[in-house]
């Protein structure tokens, strides 16, 4: 049964709610991934080299932008979820109005200004040489469609802070399922080559931020769009971007991370670098999109609780959280351990190839089952609503750890040296992550306790005849 009714949120088991929230997001993201291989295919063989070299230079400039949806839309939905746990509607709409607002206002504002530098932002990212005029055709296209991704990235957070993860999880696939329709009528059927990809591309965006306006003004939701909800409210913008500003931060060092990554693989494993990184990254994306998807459900389900004061249900969600994806995780890294040959000849019969790629795989994949772990540390304080640690958890990772491994251990071992450092990486984060809820955020499971809230707005548990 899907979860329409919020105030589940705070009565139903958590072991229910996290799987009826976790498995709909985890299906939408498998679905992007399958997407997004099928796409290079079809571009691969009846485009060419230079189209897949147009859509790795592109995509993550328009996902960058894109993300400020995403932001918006999770830093809102944290303060949606803690609004009804409060029983605040009002608030709910009000934050809902402005993040309608921000994001098409600077979704086209990024937009006009990827049209007026377009040709040094893809030089940026590689755009360069034969590569130049394909990658041009390309993102001036899909640069029409982002504005449109952009609320629909916004939208499928609200939507799953409502209660809704079956619709929510429908706005992920739509787009998804529209390009693989789309894919071989535009650049086979009609022999578009480049261009066709893109419209597909941009169509689909249309597509779903479509379904998601639907879903507001004449499905079930609850949020009401109307003109006093979209005037500014200065407090609101404010919040919202502070939390938003964790996963734009987030996606932000992904892009860094993507320029350094590829200048350092080229410095020190030349095309075979980049060739064993390209089958790696696509691998990624199967591997973490349970983890990826648990944290997903946690966040709505959390930040209710938290906003109703259920502490003990937040306590019990955050290990019922960390457990399940540790445990899933185990299992994609078990599998990726045994069956590393056999997974990558599903990409390539390239055997020097195979060979290189086989031992980077295995070291990247190393330390898997931590990731849920530094996921969702970052997570639980966006969603209660603290900025600043959920953003340093959050840039423990790519930023403060794997962006300088990557400089630092290939002066020593050379290419072997950028594999290093993702497992590395993903233990420093997750030690991080554990330092910061044992040492500044406790939990005391006294049965004869009472709320309070202390100066810095967490609650804290503490005697009753105190």
């Amino acid at each position: 049964m899907e979860v329409n009714n919020r105030s589940a949120f705070g009565t139903q088991p958590l072991g229910r709610l996290l799987r009826k929230q976790a498995l709909p997001a985890s299906a939408g993201i498998l679905v992007m991934s399958i997407y997004g291989i099928i796409d290079t295919i079809f571009v691969g063989l009846w485009v060419g080299a230079l189209g897949i070299g147009a859509i790795t230079v592109v995509l993550p400039i328009t996902f960058l932008i894109a993300s400020i949806g995403m932001a918006i839309g999770i830093g809102g939905a944290s303060m949606i979820s803690r609004a009804f746990g409060e029983g605040d509607d009002e608030k709910a709409y009000r934050t809902f109005g402005n993040q309608v607002g921000m994001t098409l206002t600077l979704g086209i504002t990024f937009v006009i200004a990827g049209f007026l530098f377009m040709e040094q932002i893809l030089s940026l990212y590689g755009g360069r040489g034969d590569l130049k005029e394909t990658a041009e055709t390309y993102f001036g296209i899909v640069l029409l469609g982002v504005p449109f991704l952009a609320f629909a990235m916004m939208s499928n957070n609200v939507i799953r802070a409502e209660g809704y993860p079956r619709i929510a999880m429908l706005v992920i696939l739509i787009p998804a399922v529209v390009n693989i329709i789309l894919d071989p009528v535009f650049i086979v059927y009609l022999d578009m080559g480049i261009a066709g990809a893109a419209w597909a591309t941009t169509i689909s965006y249309l597509c779903s931020a479509t379904f998601s306006s639907w879903f507001f003004l004449r499905g079930t939701s609850q949020m009401k769009i109307a003109t006093r909800y979209l005037k500014p409210d200065g407090p609101i913008i404010r919040e919202i971007s502070s939390l938003g500003a964790v996963t734009f931060a987030r996606q932000g060092t992904i892009s860094i991370l993507s320029i350094v990554l590829n200048n350092s693989l080229f410095v020190y494993g030349g095309e075979m670098g980049l060739s064993i990184y390209g089958i790696i990254s696509r691998l990624m994306m199967f591997a973490n999109f349970p983890v990826i998807g648990i944290t997903q459900g946690f966040l709505p389900i959390c930040g209710y609780n938290y906003g109703a004061q259920l502490m003990d249900r937040v306590r019990k969600l955050i290990k019922l959280s960390m457990l399940s994806a540790t445990l899933v995780s185990l299992g994609i890294f078990t599998v990726i351990m045994i069956f590393a040959p056999q997974i990558i000849t599903i990409f390539t019969n390239d055997q020097e190839l195979i060979d290189h790629t086989v031992p980077a795989l295995r070291w990247v994949f190393l330390a898997l089952p931590l990731l849920g772990i530094s996921l969702l540390g970052s997570a639980y304080f966006q969603a209660i609503g603290k900025a600043r640690p959920a953003l340093f958890l959050a840039l423990s990772k790519q930023g403060f750890l794997l962006i300088p491994l990557v400089f630092l251990l290939p002066i020593f071992f050379g290419l072997n040296g950028i594999w290093y450092a993702f497992p590395l990486a993903d233990v420093g984060a997750a030690m991080i992550t554990l330092i910061f809820f044992k040492y500044r955020y406790k939990f005391h499971d006294s049965e004869e306790t009472r709320k309070r809230v202390g100066d810095d707005g967490l609650y804290r548990l503490e005697p009753l005849d105190e």
